[in-house]
């Protein structure tokens, strides 16, 4: 039998009785202050940084806090079983690590390390379409360990179906179109810093590697030319769900689409030919004042009944959260900023930390409710918001749903 993730922490007290601490800290909230002492303030803000006043942000995090778990007592929970199924793999944990763009604004492998550290830990990784090196080199990183290729589609069908047989030729396994972002929002810590990474050259690797983008380029074009043909083909504000059927035709990846909120959405989505979907406000970077990703899980659920993968992001911190998440009808969560601000305090390192740590809080989440598998993880594990509820009391079991 495999050691159980929660054994980190019994060997870093036995350390601890030589003297010895951890050389990165283990609380998963407190990673952004100690990411934030040693990045510049330009990389930190747009790592960090969310749309408008923040309130997105805050809501996430609020939509966790609000809900209690109950846990449940003497259920024997001595091996706890962390794998999921999802489209026909069987993953060691309900959790991918999430598509973030530009990573070498942090350290200077961006991407490498982040994928190597992801794949130490045995957790999938999905690639952002606007990463710091090409998909085909972070795929040779990832060794045999499952990778998503996230898309951003570009303004260009002949550069999107390019990207598309370059993910499958590199052995990824799904795609997840990010639909939530037909422009940047309005980021007031980039927008101070006069800073988007993109124009100084990091994060469009795929684009200077594709031999379509490149085929709009004369051949002598200058650093500033890529540049400005890049911002021509990456937005693609015109996209409508007509579209989504020639992707579907592309391609026979499961298309996972990523940055619905609304359950009309999501019943549109399947209906058109998507696999699985990701609940997601973008990480409150998009729009400002929107519901929580949490908070439009269940109604999301509800509307494509339970054969459809639904997965969640933003707001993501522990390992509380990922049984909050799965509790609510998530079948995994994508982790983002955390492993970002390890990546940026010891690189490949510091993301394997972060997610040990997290895989440790969540085996011991189950085995502190009484759950023997993330499969017994139900809504009976919640109290709804508000006063706590009673043993017994029906409020705490289906109405969360």
């Amino acid at each position: 039998m495999t050691r159980a993730h929660a054994d980190m922490v019994r060997d870093i007290y036995l350390a601890g009785t030589g003297g010895r601490k951890p050389r990165m800290p283990t609380g998963l909230t407190s990673m952004e202050e100690h990411a934030r002492a040693v990045l510049p303030a330009n990389a930190y803000g747009y790592v960090a940084g969310n749309a408008g006043v923040g309130a997105t942000g805050r809501a996430n995090r609020q939509a966790f806090d609000q809900w209690r778990l109950v846990p449940r007592m003497l259920r024997g929970a001595t091996r706890r079983d962390l794998t999921v199924s999802l489209f026909g793999q069987r993953l060691a944990a309900p959790v991918l690590l999430a598509p973030i763009a530009a990573q070498t604004v942090v350290h200077p492998e961006g991407e490498l390390a982040a994928v190597r550290g992801a794949a130490d830990a045995g957790v999938p990784f999905v690639l952002s379409t606007g990463a710091s090196h090409p998909l085909e080199d972070v795929a040779a990183a990832a060794g045999g360990q499952p990778r998503w290729f996230q898309l951003y589609w570009p303004a260009h069908r002949a550069v999107c179906e390019s990207l598309v047989r370059r993910a499958e030729a590199s052995g990824y396994s799904a795609l997840v179109l990010t639909v939530d972002s037909p422009s940047f929002g309005y980021r007031p810590a980039d927008l101070d810093n006069g800073y988007l990474p993109f124009l100084n050259g990091a994060g469009i690797a795929n684009f200077v590697s594709d031999p379509e983008f490149q085929g709009g380029l004369p051949s002598d074009a200058g650093e500033r030319e890529v540049v400005e043909h890049w911002a021509r083909v990456f937005a693609n504000p015109g996209l409508t769900w007509d579209d989504l059927p020639w992707l579907r035709s592309l391609t026979g990846l499961p298309i996972v689409i990523k940055g619905v909120l609304h359950a009309d959405d999501a019943r549109r989505a399947v209906e058109l030919g998507a696999d699985g979907l990701v609940v997601s406000n973008h990480g409150g970077r998009q729009l400002d004042g929107s519901v929580a990703s949490l908070d439009a899980l269940p109604a999301v659920r509800a509307a494509v009944g339970d054969g459809v993968p639904v997965l969640l992001d933003s707001g993501v911190r522990t390992g509380s959260d990922v049984v909050k998440a799965l509790a609510l009808g998530a079948d995994a969560v994508l982790y983002g900023r955390p492993y970002v601000y390890g990546l940026a305090l010891d690189g490949q390192e510091g993301v394997s930390h972060v997610l040990r740590c997290l895989l440790a809080e969540l085996d011991l989440a189950l085995a502190l409710t009484g759950s023997g598998a993330v499969s017994e993880i139900t809504a009976d594990l919640l109290a709804p918001p508000g006063p706590l509820a009673g043993p017994g009391n029906a409020e705490g079991g289906d109405s969360c749903r």
